[in-house]
């Protein structure tokens, strides 16, 4: 008997908001999975306690909004570095973007609920159908897959699987292991399936994991550079040469590395006119190779670009960001939106910055190819799939001033590992108030500087391992999958409904 079945409805609503916010403690920094799987497995039986579909729907919904709202509370941060601005957006922005992102799980919820239908059966059609619309959560729209289950299991052994099926694969993984489960305990029947798939999950993560190759390092030292400039501060006249100087005495110690990372928009010009410091930059690096974050202009259009100085201090690459920040560095319709006084918060010009030509590679000299991803960019695993050849390693410069320093930065910090995973290889990463870090193919940080802290590290960069199984095949494998199941028990239901 569900224990659920005779609760009110708001009851199971608000308990169904409160599992959501629970699930999310499995995110970066508290990283306790474990309160995750227990959410996922409680929220079975308050599925299956639904009378009607829509009532199904509605907590879904539930369960996603608290969720995402736990999860992603670090989104009102950017609105208060201009707060006379953007303040006033802030609740607009958590409660639109929670419930917003809760209509892809409010959808799944309504199409797998099946009263009257075995159990089990309706928890494996529910966990298939939340896992397509965790696919569709990261590519609709230009995607927002920031808060995906997988992210739970960054830093323990199961994260390994994204070498094999990627993000989303391993978040479907989750859901049956846990969904059906849930579902079996509430009717105390039906345990084969629930424990088969939960106990192959298991016995997949450890057995893949323990069979990882063991990670080497090359003989090249990167140089990570922090400047920890608070984004209220960064661009202040009487601050930006503090923070400018400040880099350049990083740069310029002892002993040399083989190559130097400075973070996102790390130059106080633009590219245009920024000659006169890259001259200092490039005398602070006697002859080390280094990438920096800096903004551009081409006519009317403007870029959040990196570049490459090679070890005469000339320019020898350019990368234009492509995957830009909805409201952040542009917002759609910019040009009315901007007679309202609505601006993208890293920009007040009009539709804001402009996309790249898409992602590419960059020459390093000795170290091979980088692949740039700029900030945002590293959130999503098409960005990295979408390269136009495999890199020697992947290079993230980023700003997580916007994001503050409760959960953001160290969410941010836990897709670059999760990127790393997936393709086999190693992440260097510069953030301008942290986490800088270096991040081996297997995903484990080996190098880093805390949160707040102005430094620079000195890293080995990990050697490269052989292209994964995901880098080769990426999503379209697991998509099919899910499709091809989600086709099969749609088809199932509809006959035992007949």
């Amino acid at each position: 008997m569900n224990p659920a079945q005779g609760w009110p409805f708001w009851l199971r609503f608000l308990l169904a908001a409160l599992l959501g916010a629970v699930a999310a403690f499995g995110l970066a920094p508290f990283g306790v999975w474990g309160a995750t799987l227990v959410a996922l497995l409680l929220l079975a039986p308050l599925f299956l306690s639904t009378e009607t579909r829509g009532r199904a729907a509605w907590l879904g919904w539930a369960f996603a909004t608290g969720y995402f709202a736990h999860g992603l509370s670090w989104i009102v941060e950017p609105f208060f570095v201009d707060a006379e601005r953007h303040a006033w957006m802030a609740p607009f922005a958590l409660i639109f973007m929670a419930g917003g992102l809760a209509l892809f799980w409010a959808l799944a919820f309504w199409v797998a609920r099946r009263p009257g239908q075995n159990a089990v059966a309706q928890a494996v059609f529910l966990a298939v159908a939340i896992a397509l619309a965790e696919c569709a959560r990261g590519y609709v729209l230009t995607g927002f897959p920031w808060a995906g289950l997988a992210q739970v299991w960054v830093g323990s052994s199961v994260a390994q699987l994204m070498a094999l099926f990627g993000p989303y694969g391993l978040g479907a993984l989750t859901l049956l292991a846990t969904l059906p489960l849930g579902a079996a305990m509430t009717q105390r029947r039906d345990f084969a399936l629930p424990l088969g798939l939960t106990v192959g999950a298991a016995c997949l993560a450890l057995g893949f994991a323990a069979i990882r190759p063991t990670i080497t390092e090359t003989d090249h030292v990167v140089r990570l550079i922090q400047p920890n400039a608070p984004q209220h501060q960064k661009w202040d006249p009487d601050y930006a040469p503090l923070f400018f100087a400040r880099q350049v005495e990083f740069t310029a110690a002892q002993p040399r590395p083989d190559l130097i990372v400075w973070p996102e928009t790390s130059i106080p010009a633009w590219l245009g006119s920024a000659q006169p410091y890259l001259d200092v930059v490039a005398d602070a690096a006697q002859g080390t190779p280094v990438f920096l974050g800096i903004q551009r202009g081409d006519g009317p259009r403007i870029y959040n670009s990196m570049i490459y100085l090679n070890e005469d201090g000339q320019q020898q690459g350019l990368y234009d960001k492509h995957h830009l920040a909805p409201f952040g560095e542009y917002v759609p319709f910019g040009n009315l939106m901007a007679k309202f006084g609505i601006h993208g918060m890293a920009t007040t010009a009009g539709h804001g910055f402009s996309s790249g030509p898409g992602a590419a590679l960059m020459d390093a000299g000795k170290l091979g190819k980088a692949l740039p991803l700029i900030c945002y960019e590293a959130v999503f695993t098409q960005d990295v799939l979408s390269a136009p050849g495999r890199a020697d390693f992947l290079l993230q410069v980023t700003n997580d001033a916007w994001f503050g320093t409760r959960s953001g930065p160290y969410q941010h910090l836990a897709q670059a590992q999760m990127r790393a995973i997936e393709q086999g290889l190693p992440m260097m990463r510069a953030a301008n108030t942290g986490v800088s870090a270096m991040i081996d193919p297997l995903g484990r940080i080996t190098e880093s500087l805390p949160l707040g802290q102005a430094g620079f590290i000195d890293a080995k960069l990990p050697a490269p391992l052989a292209s994964t199984v995901y880098a080769r095949m990426g999503d379209i494998p697991v998509f099919g999958l899910l499709l091809f199941l989600f086709a099969l028990l749609w088809r199932t239901a509809r006959r035992g409904n007949a």
